[in-house]
């Protein structure tokens, strides 16, 4: 026996990531939305020539309304789909149930026209007929590309935001709780989140992580300077 039979097969031919589980898109949206959302509060408010303390509390109010929202968002919308695709699941199901042949044949010809044998296309449709579970499940994904045996979690994905929401959120506040009032210090350490972000992502999709912090710590920068020329401009005409 070689080496390589020796080796389990996710050895040889790699791992992949899982993409299913719904966490990973809650997480990175979460910590981009918290970095930007609070980076942008404070560069507003910052404009605008407002206290320490004022900052302090404009972006505490944002992290906590933001996770929350971000939290229940997730939550909501994953549970929404989820419970879109077991009724979809459950319509294929009867139609499996009252009408067998034809759904089997709907499936053989899906596969013929990927190059697959008539024949064996048919044989094959037909013999996962008689497992209904299963052909439930290979209808599903043939029909509509989903797995009904791999839907996302609505909780994972409600806490994945909600904490990376609040860990992002945190950021730009960082400097101004351990009590250095200096705007231009706190919008620096959002900016350090944002590249690092945005390289952390590229690990999960093989992107540069370069190209991908600069991509984040542009779009993050462009967000703070809309804020931070509205708020100058309110805060001047209030003076």
């Amino acid at each position: 026996m070689t080496v390589e039979q020796e080796r389990p097969a996710a050895e040889i031919h790699g791992h992949h990531s899982d993409v299913s589980g719904g966490w990973l898109r809650a997480a990175v949206f979460g910590a981009m939305d918290g970095l930007v959302t609070n980076i942008s509060l404070i560069a507003g408010v910052g404009g605008g020539g407002v206290s320490r303390h004022t900052i302090v509390l404009t972006g505490v109010a944002g992290l906590v309304a933001g996770a929350i929202s971000m939290g229940l968002g997730e939550y909501t919308s994953v549970r929404t789909q989820n419970e879109q695709v077991a009724a979809e699941v459950a319509k294929e199901r009867a139609e499996l149930l009252r009408h067998p042949e034809a759904e089997a044949e709907e499936l053989a010809a899906a596969w013929e026209r990927r190059g697959l044998p008539p024949e064996l296309a048919r044989e094959v449709a037909t013999a996962i007929g008689r497992n209904i579970d299963e052909a439930v499940r290979v209808h599903a994904q043939e029909e509509m590309g989903i797995d009904p045996t791999e839907v996302p979690s609505p909780w994972l994905a409600a806490v994945s935001s909600f904490v990376c929401f609040s860990v992002g959120a945190l950021f730009p506040l960082l400097t101004f709780l351990l009590g250095f009032p200096q705007l231009w210090l706190g919008l620096a350490v959002g900016g350090v989140g944002l590249f690092a972000a945005g390289a952390l992502v590229a690990r999960f999709t093989g992107r540069s992580w370069l190209v991908n912090g600069l991509r984040q710590l542009v779009l993050g920068g462009l967000a703070a300077g809309a804020t931070y020329l509205i708020g100058a401009l309110i805060g001047v005409a209030a003076t």
